[in-house]
Protein backbone atom coordinates (compact mmCIF):
# COMPACT_ATOMS: atom_id res chain seq x y z
CA UNK A 1 0.00 0.00 0.00
CA UNK A 2 1.51 3.31 -1.06
CA UNK A 3 1.90 5.83 1.74
CA UNK A 4 1.42 8.94 -0.37
CA UNK A 5 0.71 11.53 2.31
CA UNK A 6 -0.22 14.98 1.02
CA UNK A 7 0.06 18.13 3.10
CA UNK A 8 -2.98 20.27 2.39
CA UNK A 9 -2.93 24.02 2.17
CA UNK A 10 -5.60 25.69 4.36
CA UNK A 11 -7.51 26.66 1.22
CA UNK A 12 -7.93 22.94 0.45
CA UNK A 13 -9.34 21.98 3.87
CA UNK A 14 -12.93 20.67 3.93
CA UNK A 15 -14.98 23.92 3.71
CA UNK A 16 -16.75 23.70 7.08
CA UNK A 17 -13.47 23.00 8.88
CA UNK A 18 -12.17 26.39 7.80
CA UNK A 19 -15.05 28.10 9.63
CA UNK A 20 -14.33 26.88 13.18
CA UNK A 21 -12.62 29.10 15.73
CA UNK A 22 -9.58 26.82 16.15
CA UNK A 23 -8.89 25.15 12.78
CA UNK A 24 -5.78 22.99 12.46
CA UNK A 25 -2.64 24.75 11.27
CA UNK A 26 -1.88 21.82 8.98
CA UNK A 27 -3.81 18.87 7.60
CA UNK A 28 -2.42 15.70 6.04
CA UNK A 29 -4.31 13.44 3.64
CA UNK A 30 -4.02 9.90 2.34
CA UNK A 31 -6.56 9.03 -0.31
CA UNK A 32 -9.43 11.36 -1.15
CA UNK A 33 -11.11 14.31 0.52
CA UNK A 34 -14.87 14.23 1.17
CA UNK A 35 -16.81 14.68 -2.05
CA UNK A 36 -17.73 18.35 -2.38
CA UNK A 37 -21.37 17.57 -3.19
CA UNK A 38 -21.86 15.27 -0.18
CA UNK A 39 -23.36 15.94 3.22
CA UNK A 40 -20.76 14.98 5.85
CA UNK A 41 -21.97 13.03 8.88
CA UNK A 42 -19.63 12.18 11.75
CA UNK A 43 -20.60 8.99 13.59
CA UNK A 44 -19.12 8.29 17.03
CA UNK A 45 -19.85 6.00 19.93
CA UNK A 46 -18.51 3.74 22.62
CA UNK A 47 -15.47 1.53 22.19
CA UNK A 48 -17.27 -0.96 24.46
CA UNK A 49 -20.45 -1.17 22.42
CA UNK A 50 -23.45 -3.47 22.88
CA UNK A 51 -25.07 -5.69 20.26
CA UNK A 52 -27.92 -3.14 20.21
CA UNK A 53 -25.53 -0.30 19.39
CA UNK A 54 -23.82 -2.31 16.65
CA UNK A 55 -27.12 -3.24 15.00
CA UNK A 56 -28.41 0.33 15.26
CA UNK A 57 -25.27 1.75 13.66
CA UNK A 58 -25.28 -0.77 10.82
CA UNK A 59 -29.00 -0.36 10.13
CA UNK A 60 -29.00 3.45 10.19
CA UNK A 61 -26.01 3.73 7.85
CA UNK A 62 -27.32 0.97 5.56
CA UNK A 63 -30.45 3.09 5.07
CA UNK A 64 -28.33 5.93 3.65
CA UNK A 65 -27.40 3.83 0.60
CA UNK A 66 -27.73 5.80 -2.63
CA UNK A 67 -27.70 9.22 -0.93
CA UNK A 68 -24.79 11.69 -1.26
CA UNK A 69 -23.48 11.21 2.28
CA UNK A 70 -19.89 10.84 3.52
CA UNK A 71 -19.43 9.07 6.86
CA UNK A 72 -16.62 10.37 9.07
CA UNK A 73 -15.31 8.55 12.14
CA UNK A 74 -12.11 8.09 14.11
CA UNK A 75 -10.86 4.62 13.02
CA UNK A 76 -10.93 3.49 16.67
CA UNK A 77 -11.88 0.00 17.84
CA UNK A 78 -15.59 -0.14 18.63
CA UNK A 79 -18.32 2.02 17.14
CA UNK A 80 -15.89 3.92 14.87
CA UNK A 81 -14.88 0.71 13.10
CA UNK A 82 -18.51 -0.41 12.84
CA UNK A 83 -19.44 2.92 11.23
CA UNK A 84 -16.61 2.71 8.68
CA UNK A 85 -17.49 -0.90 7.77
CA UNK A 86 -21.21 -0.06 7.53
CA UNK A 87 -20.45 2.86 5.20
CA UNK A 88 -18.28 0.65 2.97
CA UNK A 89 -21.01 -2.03 2.89
CA UNK A 90 -23.58 0.61 1.90
CA UNK A 91 -21.39 1.96 -0.91
CA UNK A 92 -20.86 5.28 0.88
CA UNK A 93 -17.66 7.27 1.00
CA UNK A 94 -16.02 7.20 4.44
CA UNK A 95 -13.22 9.28 5.95
CA UNK A 96 -11.14 8.24 8.97
CA UNK A 97 -9.57 10.82 11.29
CA UNK A 98 -7.16 8.87 13.54
CA UNK A 99 -5.49 10.25 16.67
CA UNK A 100 -2.09 9.62 15.10
CA UNK A 101 -0.10 10.43 11.99
CA UNK A 102 -1.01 8.66 8.75
CA UNK A 103 2.10 6.54 8.13
CA UNK A 104 1.42 2.83 8.48
CA UNK A 105 4.18 2.55 11.09
CA UNK A 106 2.25 4.77 13.55
CA UNK A 107 -1.37 4.51 12.34
CA UNK A 108 -3.54 3.91 15.39
CA UNK A 109 -4.85 1.40 16.13
CA UNK A 110 -2.51 -0.91 14.22
CA UNK A 111 -5.25 -3.56 14.13
CA UNK A 112 -7.30 -1.27 11.85
CA UNK A 113 -4.53 -0.71 9.32
CA UNK A 114 -6.28 -3.07 6.90
CA UNK A 115 -9.53 -1.14 7.32
CA UNK A 116 -7.66 2.10 6.61
CA UNK A 117 -6.29 0.65 3.37
CA UNK A 118 -9.77 -0.50 2.32
CA UNK A 119 -11.20 2.96 3.03
CA UNK A 120 -8.62 4.51 0.68
CA UNK A 121 -9.11 1.83 -2.00
CA UNK A 122 -12.87 2.44 -1.97
CA UNK A 123 -12.58 6.17 -2.65
CA UNK A 124 -12.37 7.46 0.91
CA UNK A 125 -9.45 8.89 2.82
CA UNK A 126 -7.51 9.40 6.00
CA UNK A 127 -7.12 12.88 7.49
CA UNK A 128 -4.90 14.05 10.34
CA UNK A 129 -3.46 17.32 11.59
CA UNK A 130 -0.45 15.44 12.96
CA UNK A 131 2.85 14.87 11.18
CA UNK A 132 2.85 11.57 9.24
CA UNK A 133 5.12 9.82 11.80
CA UNK A 134 3.39 11.20 14.92
CA UNK A 135 2.52 8.50 17.48
CA UNK A 136 -0.86 8.78 19.20
CA UNK A 137 -0.94 10.24 22.72
CA UNK A 138 -3.67 10.66 25.34
CA UNK A 139 -4.24 14.29 24.33
CA UNK A 140 -4.20 13.71 20.56
CA UNK A 141 -7.60 11.98 20.56
CA UNK A 142 -9.65 14.80 22.16
CA UNK A 143 -7.82 17.27 19.93
CA UNK A 144 -8.61 15.37 16.73
CA UNK A 145 -12.31 15.26 17.72
CA UNK A 146 -12.62 18.92 16.78
CA UNK A 147 -11.55 18.04 13.22
CA UNK A 148 -14.33 15.46 12.97
CA UNK A 149 -16.93 17.80 14.44
CA UNK A 150 -15.71 20.82 12.51
CA UNK A 151 -15.74 19.26 9.05
CA UNK A 152 -19.27 17.82 9.39
CA UNK A 153 -22.78 19.15 9.03
CA UNK A 154 -23.93 16.88 11.86
CA UNK A 155 -22.62 14.50 14.52
CA UNK A 156 -24.47 11.27 15.37
CA UNK A 157 -23.74 9.73 18.78
CA UNK A 158 -24.52 6.01 19.17
CA UNK A 159 -23.94 4.80 22.74
CA UNK A 160 -21.71 6.70 25.15
CA UNK A 161 -21.19 6.62 28.88
CA UNK A 162 -21.58 9.89 30.75
CA UNK A 163 -17.80 10.44 31.04
CA UNK A 164 -17.00 9.12 27.57
CA UNK A 165 -14.58 10.95 25.28
CA UNK A 166 -17.28 10.53 22.63
CA UNK A 167 -19.21 13.35 24.28
CA UNK A 168 -16.29 15.73 23.64
CA UNK A 169 -17.14 15.48 19.93
CA UNK A 170 -20.80 16.32 20.55
CA UNK A 171 -19.83 19.24 22.80
CA UNK A 172 -17.56 20.62 20.09
CA UNK A 173 -20.29 20.11 17.50
CA UNK A 174 -22.61 22.27 19.60
CA UNK A 175 -19.94 24.97 19.93
CA UNK A 176 -19.44 24.93 16.15
CA UNK A 177 -23.20 25.19 15.57
CA UNK A 178 -23.44 21.72 14.04
CA UNK A 179 -26.48 19.47 14.47
CA UNK A 180 -26.15 16.90 17.24
CA UNK A 181 -28.12 13.69 16.68
CA UNK A 182 -28.29 10.69 18.97
CA UNK A 183 -29.93 7.29 19.37
CA UNK A 184 -32.07 6.57 22.45
CA UNK A 185 -31.28 3.33 24.28
CA UNK A 186 -32.29 1.22 27.24
CA UNK A 187 -32.70 3.07 30.53
CA UNK A 188 -30.90 0.13 32.14
CA UNK A 189 -27.73 0.50 30.05
CA UNK A 190 -24.85 2.78 31.09
CA UNK A 191 -24.12 3.15 27.36
CA UNK A 192 -27.39 5.05 27.04
CA UNK A 193 -26.55 7.65 29.68
CA UNK A 194 -24.71 9.88 27.19
CA UNK A 195 -27.39 9.85 24.47
CA UNK A 196 -30.19 10.46 26.99
CA UNK A 197 -28.28 13.39 28.48
CA UNK A 198 -27.80 14.82 24.96
CA UNK A 199 -31.54 14.49 24.28
CA UNK A 200 -32.30 16.40 27.49
CA UNK A 201 -29.90 19.11 26.26
CA UNK A 202 -31.71 19.39 22.93
CA UNK A 203 -30.09 16.82 20.63
CA UNK A 204 -32.34 15.31 17.96
CA UNK A 205 -33.31 11.70 18.74
CA UNK A 206 -32.88 9.35 15.78
CA UNK A 207 -34.75 6.04 15.56
CA UNK A 208 -34.65 5.25 11.82
CA UNK A 209 -32.69 5.93 8.63
CA UNK A 210 -35.62 8.04 7.42
CA UNK A 211 -35.32 10.31 10.46
CA UNK A 212 -31.56 10.47 9.96
CA UNK A 213 -31.92 11.45 6.29
CA UNK A 214 -34.48 14.11 7.18
CA UNK A 215 -32.16 15.48 9.87
CA UNK A 216 -29.47 15.76 7.18
CA UNK A 217 -31.79 17.79 4.98
CA UNK A 218 -33.05 15.14 2.55
CA UNK A 219 -36.69 14.73 1.57
CA UNK A 220 -37.63 11.09 1.98
CA UNK A 221 -40.79 9.50 0.68
CA UNK A 222 -42.14 6.35 2.29
CA UNK A 223 -41.83 3.46 -0.13
CA UNK A 224 -43.99 0.52 0.79
CA UNK A 225 -42.73 -2.53 -1.01
CA UNK A 226 -45.46 -4.89 -2.15
CA UNK A 227 -44.85 -8.47 -1.08
CA UNK A 228 -45.45 -11.15 -3.71
CA UNK A 229 -47.84 -13.60 -2.06
CA UNK A 230 -48.54 -15.69 -5.18
CA UNK A 231 -46.45 -18.63 -3.95
CA UNK A 232 -47.45 -18.34 -0.30
CA UNK A 233 -49.61 -20.82 1.59
CA UNK A 234 -52.81 -19.58 3.29
CA UNK A 235 -50.99 -19.70 6.66
CA UNK A 236 -48.08 -17.64 5.30
CA UNK A 237 -50.46 -15.08 3.82
CA UNK A 238 -52.18 -14.78 7.21
CA UNK A 239 -48.82 -14.04 8.88
CA UNK A 240 -47.89 -11.42 6.28
CA UNK A 241 -51.25 -9.67 6.60
CA UNK A 242 -50.82 -9.51 10.38
CA UNK A 243 -47.38 -7.89 9.98
CA UNK A 244 -48.53 -4.49 8.76
CA UNK A 245 -46.14 -3.33 11.46
CA UNK A 246 -43.48 -5.21 13.48
CA UNK A 247 -44.98 -7.34 16.26
CA UNK A 248 -43.46 -9.07 19.30
CA UNK A 249 -43.22 -12.80 18.59
CA UNK A 250 -45.55 -13.76 21.47
CA UNK A 251 -48.20 -11.32 20.23
CA UNK A 252 -47.95 -12.68 16.69
CA UNK A 253 -48.25 -16.26 17.92
CA UNK A 254 -51.40 -15.35 19.89
CA UNK A 255 -52.98 -13.70 16.83
CA UNK A 256 -52.27 -16.75 14.64
CA UNK A 257 -54.46 -18.92 16.88
CA UNK A 258 -52.43 -22.04 15.98
CA UNK A 259 -50.69 -24.80 17.87
CA UNK A 260 -47.54 -23.12 19.26
CA UNK A 261 -45.20 -25.75 17.87
CA UNK A 262 -46.74 -25.56 14.38
CA UNK A 263 -46.70 -21.76 14.49
CA UNK A 264 -43.01 -21.65 15.41
CA UNK A 265 -42.20 -24.07 12.57
CA UNK A 266 -44.19 -21.88 10.17
CA UNK A 267 -42.34 -18.72 11.26
CA UNK A 268 -38.97 -20.45 11.01
CA UNK A 269 -39.71 -21.62 7.45
CA UNK A 270 -40.90 -18.13 6.47
CA UNK A 271 -37.66 -16.66 7.87
CA UNK A 272 -35.61 -19.13 5.82
CA UNK A 273 -37.59 -18.07 2.70
CA UNK A 274 -36.84 -14.41 3.49
CA UNK A 275 -40.52 -13.54 3.89
CA UNK A 276 -40.06 -12.35 7.47
CA UNK A 277 -37.21 -11.53 9.84
CA UNK A 278 -36.84 -11.09 13.57
CA UNK A 279 -34.88 -8.22 15.08
CA UNK A 280 -34.70 -6.77 18.59
CA UNK A 281 -37.51 -9.01 19.79
CA UNK A 282 -39.96 -8.16 17.00
CA UNK A 283 -41.04 -10.01 13.86
CA UNK A 284 -41.41 -8.01 10.64
CA UNK A 285 -41.73 -8.59 6.92
CA UNK A 286 -38.43 -9.37 5.21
Amino acid sequence: MSEDVIKLAPKDFPPLLKEITDPPKALYLRGSLPKSENVILTVVGSRKYTSYGKEVCERLISGLRGYPVTIVSGLAIGMDSIAHHAALNAGLQTIAVPGSGLSDSVLYPASNRGLAHTIIERGGGLLSEYEPDFKATIWSFPQRNRVMAGMSQAVLVIEARIKSGTLITSKLATEYNRDVLTVPGSIFSTNSEGPHMLIRLGATPITSSKELLEALGFKVEDKKQEIDMSDCSPEEIKVLKLLTEPLPRDELLALLDMNISQANILLSLMEIKGLIKESMGKVMTG
